[in-house]
Parts: C-alpha cells; sequence; structure tokens
C-alpha cells in the first residue's frame, strides 16, 4: 500500500491510497472461492458451479465488496501509520473498481489545527458590578401578579368594557370573498386594549354582550406587521360567545402563600433579589468570559474544521426548534428557513469551536486533569440546575460512557476559565448600561401574528 498526504490547509487533508494488485486479487480470489460454495444457479449442482459462470453473474457485487472491504481496512491503515488524528468520517468518493491492477481511491479528512503554546497569563480584565435595585424586583412582583390573575367569566347582563378578555369567532373577507389571512377562527382570546389584531377591532366590540353578532369594516395599518394584511380593507364577521375579567391579585403577603413556600411578601422579594443576584453574577461572568476569548482569538488567526462547525450549527438548529416548539410553532410558520439561520448564526458558531480549540489548548498545555472532587461538584451542581437528586444524576452519567465524557470535557473547560481569570489582572468597574435580569415574554421570531390570539 503506498500513501501520499496532500495538506489542502491547516484542517484538512486529502489522503491518495494505492492498493497493489497483489493485495487485491488474493482477496477476489477468496470471495469467489466463498460465494461457488454457496450461491445457488439453475442447471448447476451447489458446489460445482464453474467460476467463470459465476463471475459473469457476480462480477461487480463481487468487486465492491471487496473494494469496500480493503478500503476500510486500509483507510486505518493509512491513518495509524502517519499519526493523524481525525476529527468525525472521511469523505469518500471511490471509483469503480476495473478489474486489473493496483487500486487507488482519495481520503479527505479534517483534524484539529496545530497550535503553538497560548499565552494566556496577565490578561487585563474588566468586571462589572452589577446590582439588583428595588425596580428588578418591582417587575418581576408585577410579572408574578400577571402570571398568577385569574379569568372570571362575566355572570348577568353586561357588555364588553376597557380590560375585558373576550371569547370570539371571527372571519373576514375581501370584496365579498374569503380572505387565507382572516380565515374563519373559533374560540378567539382577546383582550380589550391590547390591540392583538389592532386597537380598531378592539373598539368595535366594545359595548357588545354575549350572543351578539358584529360585522364592520377594518382598514389595517399601512405598517401592520402582516404585510399581506398591511392597508387592506377587510370585512369583519364577529360573534361574541363570553366575556371575562381579570381577577388581578394585590401584591402582599397572600400572593406570596399561594406559591407555596413563602409566609411574607419579605421572604419573596428576598428569593427575588438572591435570583436576581445569581443572574447578574453570570452575566457578569459571562463579559469576563467574552473578553478573554476575544483577546486569544484576536492574537492569531486560526482556521476551524468545517465538521466541528456543523456540529455547533446543528446544536444551534437543535435549540431554535425546541424554542419554537414551546410556542407550537415551526420554521415554516415563522417564514424561517433552516438555511438563513445557518447563514445567520455561521459567525457565532465559528467562533465557538475557536473558544473549544483554545481551551482545549491551554488544558493540553497545562497538563489539567479533573478531579473526583471535581466531578462530585459538577454532579451535583448538575442537580440543583435541575432540581434532581444528586445521586440520581451521578447514575445516569455513570451509566453513559458518552455523556460522563462530554460533562467531563465541560468541567475541564470550566477549570481552564477558571485558571484563565486567576492569573489575570482583572479590574471590577460599574455598569455602563443597567442589564435586563428579568424573564421577557417575546414571541421565539420577535413577533405576533392573528393566529397566536387561540386560547
Amino acid at each position: 500500500m503506498q500513501v501520499t498526504v496532500e495538506d489542502l490547509s491547516s484542517v484538512k487533508k486529502v489522503l491518495h491510497i494505492e492498493i497493489p494488485e497483489g493485495d487485491i486479487v488474493p482477496e477476489i480470489d477468496k470471495a469467489y472461492k466463498n460465494l461457488m460454495q454457496t450461491v445457488k444457479i439453475k442447471g448447476f449442482r451447489p458446489g460445482r458451479i464453474p467460476r467463470s459462470v459465476v463471475e459473469r453473474r457476480f462480477n461487480k457485487d463481487v468487486h465492491a465488496d471487496v473494494i469496500s472491504q480493503l478500503i476500510q481496512r486500509t483507510l486505518f491503515d493509512a491513518i495509524k501509520e502517519h499519526d493523524i488524528k481525525i476529527l468525525g468520517n472521511p469523505q469518500l468518493d471511490p471509483p469503480e473498481f476495473t478489474g486489473k491492477g493496483p487500486y487507488q481511491y482519495d481520503a479527505t479528512i479534517e483534524i484539529k489545527p496545530a497550535m503553538d503554546d497560548i499565552e494566556f497569563k496577565g490578561l487585563n480584565l474588566e468586571k462589572t458590578l452589577y446590582q439588583v435595585s428595588e425596580d428588578e424586583i418591582e417587575q418581576q412582583l408585577k410579572m408574578l401578579q400577571k402570571n398568577m390573575t385569574q379569568l372570571i367569566t362575566v355572570s348577568g347582563k353586561r357588555p364588553v368594557q376597557e380590560g375585558d378578555v373576550v371569547l370570539i369567532d371571527y372571519e373576514g373577507a375581501k370584496d365579498g370573498n374569503p380572505f387565507p389571512e382572516t380565515k374563519k377562527k373559533e374560540n378567539i382570546s382577546l383582550k380589550i386594549g391590547d390591540g392583538t389584531i389592532t386597537r380598531d377591532f378592539d373598539n368595535q366590540l366594545i359595548g357588545l354582550n354575549p350572543g351578539d353578532n358584529k360585522n364592520f369594516k377594518l382598514l389595517f395599518p399601512e405598517k401592520y406587521f402582516n404585510d399581506k394584511l398591511a392597508g387592506l380593507e377587510i370585512d369583519f364577521q364577529v360573534n361574541l360567545k363570553e366575556i371575562r375579567e381579570e381577577l388581578v391579585p394585590d401584591i402582599n403577603d397572600d400572593l406570596a402563600k399561594e406559591l407555596g413556600q413563602f409566609e411574607t411578601l419579605s421572604q419573596l422579594k428576598d428569593e427575588i433579589r438572591n435570583n436576581l443576584s445569581k443572574s447578574l453574577e453570570k452575566r457578569a461572568e459571562q463579559e469576563l468570559h467574552e473578553q478573554i476569548f476575544q483577546t486569544l482569538i484576536g492574537r492569531k488567526a486560526l482556521e476551524v474544521p468545517q465538521i466541528l462547525v456543523d456540529y455547533e450549527l446543528g446544536q444551534i438548529l437543535t435549540d431554535a426548534q425546541r424554542t419554537f416548539a414551546q410556542y407550537n410553532m415551526s420554521f415554516e410558520q415563522a417564514g424561517i428557513t433552516r438555511e438563513a439561520l445557518i447563514e445567520k448564526y455561521r459567525d457565532a458558531a465559528e467562533n465557538q469551536v475557536r473558544r473549544y480549540l483554545i481551551l482545549n489548548k491551554i488544558i493540553e498545555q497545562e497538563n489539567m486533569s479533573l478531579s473526583e472532587q471535581n466531578l462530585e461538584d459538577g454532579f451535583r451542581e448538575l442537580a440543583e440546575n435541575s432540581n434532581q437528586p444528586a445521586a440520581q444524576i451521578k447514575n445516569y452519567y455513570t451509566q453513559n460512557a458518552d455523556k460522563l465524557e462530554i460533562i467531563k470535557q465541560t468541567l475541564l473547560e470550566k477549570e481552564a476559565m477558571k485558571l484563565i481569570i486567576d492569573n489575570s489582572i482583572t479590574k471590577e468597574v460599574a455598569p455602563k448600561s443597567k442589564p435586563e435580569a428579568g424573564l421577557t415574554n417575546k414571541e421565539p421570531d420577535g413577533t405576533e401574528t392573528l393566529e397566536h390570539c387561540e386560547s
């Protein structure tokens, strides 16, 4: 076997491999011998079929099977012989075997880029000292208040008024014909005054009673979020089915007790303050990490293997799909394509790979290893974050070797980051702008549609 290694880049190589005819012929002879003992052909007794007959019938199949086995064997030997640590699976497009002479094929492989030792000590970093404000605590309390608000069906005869939540059926037509963007919808929940469809739509419902029907024309704004409705006049038919009032709880000790784990509003505020403090500390830590990587990545151009970039992009797409699924949406419904997301996040994926390569180089050059205590601490942190028993978390990972290696690698990278920070010059600074530490209620793509009003 002859092997020539061609460097296409710092992370990609092509192995040109030639298998001598002398290595191929014995394998083909062995394959035919085995086949002649087992194959059944009409007119011949089993085990007594001439090879020429078997060759005419099975020539291509035998050659393909033999070459496939030889490729696997020789490729493994070539990689081992040249001490190449490949990433993922080699790319192969082997030619068909002609039946004579040596056989040549190419294998394209990717590797990690060779890296010099990284000088990570003495970096100048700034850590922002974020503080939780009373306004932020009040915002969180108002979010809890909103989440705990109940809808009570209005009894008796009372028309719709501002602030009510109504249950309606509606259908819109244009020029007397059904219109796809305003097709018939049933059991749609709208809060009067929010302008979920438009504020004018809400105003048309004020004064109606349950059971009332109303026809009205609605002109959509020129800059409406749904381009297919922008500037159009639509004839709506609406049936009001039910009126509900919001029962908003007061922000007091009773609200805290309703959550089931607090006795007083003061205790609830302390918990909110603690959670916000952790969130802000995590933000400050992430900003430190970003400073570190911007500095280290900026010192030298680092080519990244495409296979690792593709892996990161796959993770990003999976996370995006999971987020959309929480809103019962798909990429298609949001008007987003996988290709557009890949293009949007390619730079982020490449930088994530660079971070991985840098951290692993530091782990290697500093001979870092994970202690049993580090691993136990990691299991305990995972348990706290997932609200599961630490023993259960540990048992899960110890019984899944692949996942255990992933968590070990993650913890090692965390230790590497700690090493960099411990050896840096860190200056504490005041916040340049106040971060939003609380949660938001935005849709995954930042838009709203008529469809989101369904209850």
